[in-house]
């Protein structure tokens, strides 16, 4: 038998959080009367900086199965992930993500760990469908997994952050130096042996989803710039694209000079100078943006993260 440890991130779950934990709880419970865990193991919730009642409830439930760490402010879901998996890493054997909201299927995690005990370093929670996402969710998603696989970043469809690691997975990802998180990029770059488990989204019992079109927007536009230069590329074509406009249009402008009567003075000099050099100054953007922008990653090196208290 191994040490389990969740790890779930809340921000604000005051509604849903007491009732989260006491289904956590109780399912840890199963799992340690089966032999499936060792009875040391836990259920660790990372505090991202909630406003409301959220880390007096985690104070008020903490014991022997269930800990809590609470982030000095809110540093974003990955983050939040981010600083569980580091509190755990000397822990533990094995870890599992998921959030506090439980739409993610409880009863899979069991076969996550079966899968676990074969081999697997990695297993992937997979949604089959999302038929509980509002629409603009479920389609924002559809749309944002088929333009990452389209541009070349290795994701798996429809797995979001719910997944087992083994310690050695564990400590290959957080190895990972980046400021810029996005975990589920990462972990398909670690490349130990891995499975998915399959399971259909729950309706969402209390609260809101913290999740806003807003916050997919810029939660898939970090995706991209973190695993694709892609975006720059197309800056640097944008460029060339105006550089052979502009040729175009001298050519254009030299005809009417030469064969027409129709020219206004100074049109052809000046139309000629602002395509070219506006294309001129987007095509070398583009170039030195993509150096710019894998650096920018990097060099401020800020830490992701401060843990304010610990219960433990």
């Amino acid at each position: 038998m191994k040490t389990l440890a969740i790890v779930s991130p809340c921000y604000n779950e005051e509604k849903i959080l007491e009732k989260s934990l006491k289904k956590l709880h109780s399912k840890l419970k199963e799992f340690i009367e089966k032999k499936l865990v060792k009875s040391d193991s836990f259920i660790l919730i990372v505090d991202d900086g909630s406003k409301d009642n959220s880390w007096e409830i985690i104070k008020k439930l903490t014991g022997k199965n269930i800990k809590g760490i609470k982030l000095s402010r809110n540093v974003g879901h990955q983050n939040a992930i981010w600083a569980g998996m580091e509190f755990v890493k000397d822990k533990c054997d094995f870890c599992i993500t998921i959030d506090v909201d439980l739409q993610d299927d409880l009863d899979v995690i069991e076969k996550m760990i079966e899968e676990y005990y074969k081999g697997n370093d990695i297993v992937f929670g997979v949604k089959k469908e999302r038929k509980a996402d509002s629409f603009i969710k479920r389609k924002s998603a559809e749309f944002f997994y088929k333009i990452m696989n389209l541009l070349g970043v290795d994701l798996i469809y429809n797995h979001a952050d719910f997944r087992l690691l083994s310690s050695k997975a564990l400590n290959f990802l957080l190895s990972f130096e980046e400021r810029n998180l996005f975990i589920r990029g990462l972990v398909r770059l670690i490349g130990l042996k891995s499975t998915c488990v399959y399971y259909n989204i729950k309706e969402r019992e209390k609260g809101k989803s913290k999740y806003t079109l807003l916050k997919i927007i810029s939660f898939a536009w970090e995706g991209l710039t973190s695993f694709s230069t892609f975006p720059l590329k197309i800056v640097m074509a944008t460029g060339f694209i105006i550089c052979i406009f502009s040729f175009i249009m001298g050519l254009y402008a030299l005809y009417f000079a030469i064969f027409t009567n129709r020219t206004v003075p100074g049109w052809a000099s000046i139309i000629i100078a602002i395509y070219f050099l506006g294309g001129i100054q987007l095509f070398s953007i583009g170039i030195i943006g993509e150096y710019v922008g894998k650096i920018y990653k990097e060099v401020k090196k800020r830490p992701r993260y401060f843990i304010e208290e610990e219960l433990w």
